[in-house]
Formats: structure tokens, sequence, C-alpha cells
């Protein structure tokens, strides 16, 4: 009786090209969108290459609204032409000359937690808005001793961080910044300086503030940096 040979055995190792290479294939197409499959992943902003993702300010988010499809696609032309001048990636850094508008994310986003470093120049201001609202606070604590991370637009609410947790200029900040609904949390170099704060709409101060919005990266006539951004929907 003829015996059959046995199947030959796959290692486990030899598979794993073929289950890494999908994953590494999607992950070079761009910046990646909210999706069902990836809301709770972070995903990155800024690929350290390219303004991919990114666009210039045409307006704030009610005079947006207010326009015709085609008029907003006129005015984006012209504030993306405007953005190229003055916003540039270097050595894996996104770099603002001081000059030109806010750099906005082309997609908009709800409940988040952002991620991302930021680097100032002596005298410098700057500030993260949130769905499109103004902002958690950055600038040049030295100036302004009470410090970067606060929701500075607040007439209620508070504007104040609750402590001065700055790097001294010229060197790298972290902002962990978390918005759910309405609330504001800040972490600033791992130092708590907001702490669950509504942000009130700047735009409209008798009005909620809106349910979703872009990024925005303000531009405030001062040299800027920015790296490692990501954010994560909650």
């Amino acid at each position: 009786m003829k015996t059959r040979p046995c199947p030959r055995r796959i290692l486990p190792w030899l598979l794993l090209p073929a289950l890494l290479l999908p994953p590494l294939i999607t992950g070079c197409s761009g910046i990646p969108h909210f999706t069902a499959g990836n809301r709770s992943s972070e995903i990155s902003l800024f690929n350290g290459v390219t303004l991919d993702g990114w666009q210039g300010l045409v307006a704030d988010p009610y005079k947006l609204q207010s326009m015709d499809e085609a008029q907003r696609a006129r005015l984006q032309k012209d504030a993306d032409k405007v953005m190229r001048r003055h916003w540039k990636v270097e050595s894996g850094i996104l770099c603002f000359d001081g000059k030109g508008s806010h750099l906005v994310t082309q997609d908009e986003y709800g409940d988040f937690e952002l991620q991302l470093e930021w680097q100032i120049t002596p005298g410098g201001d700057s500030g993260i808005y949130l769905r499109g609202c103004p902002q958690v606070q950055i600038w040049d604590h030295l100036q302004n001793p009470v410090g970067s991370g606060g929701l500075f637009n607040n007439q209620k609410m508070g504007a104040n961080p609750l402590e001065v947790a700055d790097s001294p200029l010229g060197e790298w900040n972290h902002f962990r910044i978390l918005m759910k609904a309405d609330r504001v949390t800040v972490y600033l170099n791992d130092r708590l300086v907001v702490n669950d704060t509504p942000l009130e709409n700047y735009w409209r101060r008798n009005e909620p503030l809106p349910p979703r919005g872009p990024i925005e990266l303000q531009s405030h006539g001062t040299p800027l940096k920015f790296r490692n951004i990501t954010i994560k929907a909650l």
C-alpha cells in the first residue's frame, strides 16, 4: 500500500509579506478620511511631504454656507494659490512664512482628539481653530505671561489656561486637544491647561457651536512651524 506524501507546511513567517502588503499599498494613497471602518483610529493630517488634505481659507463657516457652489469653488481656487505661496513643507515640517492666511483641512470633524507639535518665534501669535471656530491659543509666553493653550476668544466660560506649560522659545510644544460636543480639554506638553470647558461660538455668540467643521492653523503675521498632526474621531 502506497502512502500519500504529506502536504508541505507553509511557515507562518512566509505569509507575512502577503498579509502586510495590502495595508501598505492602501497607506500610500494620500491623506485618509474618516469612514465607518476607521472612526476609532488615529490618522495623519500631515504626511510630511505635501499639503495633501489642506486648502486655503475662504471665509468663516457661516459666510461659506451663504455662497453658492460656483462662488465657493472660484474663491477656493484663489485662496489655494495664496496658501501655496506661504505654506511650505521643508524637511518634513510644515512651515508658514508669516504672510497670507490660515491653512484649513479639506475634511470636517465633529468629536475628536487632535494632536500636533508647534514651534513659534519671539513675538509670535497663532492658534488652532476647532470646527472652524477660534481658538486654542498659541503665542510667545514671554510677552503673554498667561501662556498658550487657553480658549482665547471665550467671553463667559473661561479663556486663560490653568497654568503656563510652554516650552522655551525655539523648542517644540505638543498639544493634545479633545473635543466632545462643545466642550474642550487641552494638554500642553502633557500638562492640563484647559479642563472640559465649553468653546463659545465666536461667529454667532448667541448660537450653539457648529456640530462639525474644519481644523484651521491660524496665521497671525508671524512665522510658524507644525509637525506630527494627527486626529482621531471620538
